[in-house]
């Protein structure tokens, strides 16, 4: 092991081994250690920690006194439990006293993670009159008689709430609106990084879907769009469908139709390195709640007409108990009328046979490695549970074409944020009421088309989410797509988008 010191920011570097793969930034951790002036004191911590599989990102002098020096080493662990071995790690080391240790994930949450900013100073009197009292009362005169102008002259025209009850968050579950504020407050950190969009987090404390839907209803004045998140299935369908008939401003569900953009734009890109044919694909999927509706609809609507879904009792149909019984939900419902005209019945293994695709959006392990010799040659396999994937990636490898997961540590990423900016930008640049299918179509060939022909490759279908291109390609698509089919209630030059440099 070799310590590279950067003299001027008095940092040590730790190389020579390579970090495990199973650590990550998550479960990082800043301990602040004082440590006497010996020789070897600072290695024997070093290896201390590498003994206990830690990752070690920096070392930072904090001070140099007299008699010893208090140091920050930042490291990256695998879990909480792990965080807490490396600790203990630590603490074995005789000369060296563990003064701090902080959690740097919640750190970074600390007072949260977005604030509001001003567009425009007040350091004069008149500044005060005309951004407020007397001059600000001439601007409400002129929106209350034409309402529209509050796109022009107020936060309304680059502002969308992001609105969620709390009930379907990550894979947590059903965790109330208290502890769904951290997500809702980085997908507005996505929103304006990504988009120069201003969102802001709506956590609501009611799970009935009509005090959701006249809560939103009497706040959207406020707002140019409507995206909901983390609602759960199925009221999530009745919710959207209610406020997407009611209001006059976007509203997406992005866990229904974010995923569908992604993954079809995954397919696009797996087929035109494959020189094949999306209209002759046929796909096996696993997951009926949100996601999964939304997926079967936008591969049906892109001319796929093969498609079979399960659930955890297998393959919907028409002919399941559930369905003659009438038990079956809603989205169900529409996925047994709508797909699997064959009537295939199965486990998710079964159902395998004779396709091209497999979709995951369910859960770990629902089908092995060896499940996909079932399928045409050369699949492509998109298993999309988090942190874990129906089938795992490096047992797939050698059944497939192609792979994809929502994971980043893994080639292919299917994420949602390559998806939500850009469709929000283009809706709001053009002021489009709405958010219809050839939209989210359009998005999907937009996000496609960031990555060139010559890019291509099995492990390389789907842009890096910190591709800038993406955002602008995205928006572009979605307000071309609106002004073509009439959506749009202002035009844009849409070589001239709104979004960050």
């Amino acid at each position: 092991m070799l310590r590279c010191v950067d003299s001027e920011r008095q940092r040590v570097y730790i190389v020579g081994r390579p970090p495990m793969a199973s650590t990550s930034a998550q479960f990082s951790l800043t301990l602040r250690v004082e440590l006497p002036h010996e020789s070897g004191t600072l290695g024997k911590v070093t290896q201390a920690i590498a003994r206990a599989g830690g990752a070690i990102v920096a070392v930072d002098t904090v001070e140099a006194g007299g008699s010893g020096t208090l140091r920050e080493i930042t490291i990256d662990c695998e879990s909480q439990d792990h965080r807490g071995r490396v600790i203990k790690a630590v603490h074995s080391v005789r000369e060296a006293k563990l003064v701090e240790t902080t959690d740097r994930t919640f750190e970074l949450h600390r007072g949260g993670k977005i604030y509001t900013g001003l567009a425009c100073p007040v350091k004069t009197r008149d500044d005060l009159s005309m951004a407020y009292t007397p001059g600000v009362a001439r601007v409400c005169t002129a929106i209350a008689e034409n309402r529209q102008k509050a796109f022009k002259y107020t936060i309304k025209a680059n502002t969308v709430a992001v609105v969620t009850d709390g009930t379907a968050v990550l894979g947590l579950g059903d965790i109330g609106p208290e502890a769904a504020m951290p997500v809702m407050e980085g997908k507005a950190m996505l929103f304006k990084e990504f988009a120069d969009v201003d969102a802001f987090p709506i956590a609501l404390d009611t799970k009935d879907p009509d005090k959701i839907v006249e809560t939103v209803q009497l706040l959207a004045p406020t707002f140019g769009g409507i995206n909901l998140e983390d609602i759960s299935s199925p009221r999530c369908f009745e919710i959207e469908q209610r406020l997407i008939e009611s209001l006059d401003i976007p509203v997406f569900h992005d866990d229904q139709h974010g995923t569908a953009i992604v993954v079809l734009a995954a397919l696009v890109n797996a087929c035109r390195y494959t020189r094949r044919r999306l209209q002759d694909m046929s796909v096996s999927m696993v997951g009926a709640g949100a996601a999964g509706v939304a997926v079967a609809k936008i591969l049906m609507n892109s001319g796929i007409s093969e498609v079979v879904a399960c659930d955890r009792f297998g393959a919907i149909h028409t002919g399941r108990d559930d369905y003659e019984a009438g038990s079956m939900n809603a989205p169900k419902k529409w996925l047994a009328e709508n797909t699997n005209g064959g009537r295939r019945s199965g486990s998710p293994a079964d159902v395998l046979e004779g396709t091209d695709l497999f979709i995951g959006l369910s859960g770990p392990g629902i089908i092995t490695a060896k499940d996909l010799q079932r399928m045409n040659d050369d699949p492509f396999v998109f298993a999309m549970a988090n942190p874990n994937p129906e089938v795992q990636p490096e047992e797939a490898a050698p059944y497939v074409a192609v792979m994809a997961t929502g994971r980043s540590d893994f080639p292919n990423q299917i994420n949602n944020v390559l998806a939500f900016p850009g469709i929000f930008r283009g809706a709001l640049d053009v002021r489009a009421q709405t958010i219809t299918e050839e939209m989210k179509i359009a998005a999907a060939h937009g996000i496609a088309g960031t990555v060139a022909d010559e890019e291509l490759a099995e492990d390389y279908i789907i842009p890096s989410v910190f591709n800038r291109d993406v955002s602008r390609e995205v928006a572009r698509a979605v307000a071309e797509e609106a002004e073509r089919a009439g959506a749009a209630r202002a035009l844009t030059d849409t070589a001239e988008l709104s979004l960050p440099t």
